[in-house]
């Protein structure tokens, strides 16, 4: 997928999506998770009615319910973990094209992956459609160049509703960097091939929503 990888300056707007389609999920395998979640839910709800058969009042009960249970949102988090995984493949894959992380062996921590499942699940949650509605960049900035390594949409059947441009660090703090120049050897290509390459844990996201003319929104990670 050589296309796939092309490189460009990093503005004050996000990369531009490549030329192909975006990968996209399995929507057989979200459609089975979201009827096995419904049909869940409607079995606790008749569970629930026939104990007492009254409604309860929150706000009397005293119950200690965090804002975090209140907002938790079991369709969104298993959408969010095959999100989560593809991005995974995504970078992997992009080891093997002649991009900034052509390498033997890509190495992307956990914490990196988690912070990102976060990420998105909050930028998502004012969104009408939620995380289904994403239009996913994904970036690798080196040197102060952003290089693409390709787009994910995570609702094919779905018009985006908004643009989440990951930007992602390769690991430039510590012994890691020196120890990886050792090992490294040139091809007959402009890259340099690493053995591993090991991705930071910090990271820039950048959000535009598609049907709105809002400022974009810039975290750091």
């Amino acid at each position: 997928m050589p296309d796939l990888f092309t490189s460009t300056d990093f503005g004050s707007e996000p990369p531009s999506p490549v030329d192909r389609s975006p990968r996209r999920l399995s929507w057989g395998k979200l459609v089975q998770r979201l009827a096995d979640f419904s049909t869940s839910a409607n079995s606790n709800s008749i569970e629930s009615g026939s104990n007492n058969g009254s409604s309860c009042d929150l706000s009397d009960s005293g119950s200690d319910i965090s804002s975090d249970d209140l907002f938790y949102d079991p369709m969104e988090e298993a959408i969010l973990k095959d999100v989560v995984d593809l991005i995974a493949q995504s970078l992997r894959d992009s080891k093997e094209t002649e991009c900034a992380l052509r390498c033997s062996k890509l190495l992307i921590p956990d914490k990196l992956l988690e912070h990102i499942g976060q990420e998105l699940l909050h930028l998502a949650a004012s969104e009408p459609c939620g995380l289904r509605g994403a239009l996913i960049d994904l970036c690798v900035e080196q040197e102060g160049v952003c290089e693409s390594m390709g787009q994910l949409s995570v609702d094919p059947y779905l018009v985006p509703t908004f643009q989440l441009t990951l930007v992602l660090r390769i690991e430039s703090s510590g012994l890691w960097p020196k120890l990886q120049g050792l090992f490294s050897s040139k091809s007959p290509s402009t890259h340099v091939v690493r053995q591993a390459i090991k991705l930071s844990t910090g990271f820039r996201v950048i959000k535009k929503k598609l049907y709105s003319s809002e400022d974009l929104l810039i975290e750091e990670c």
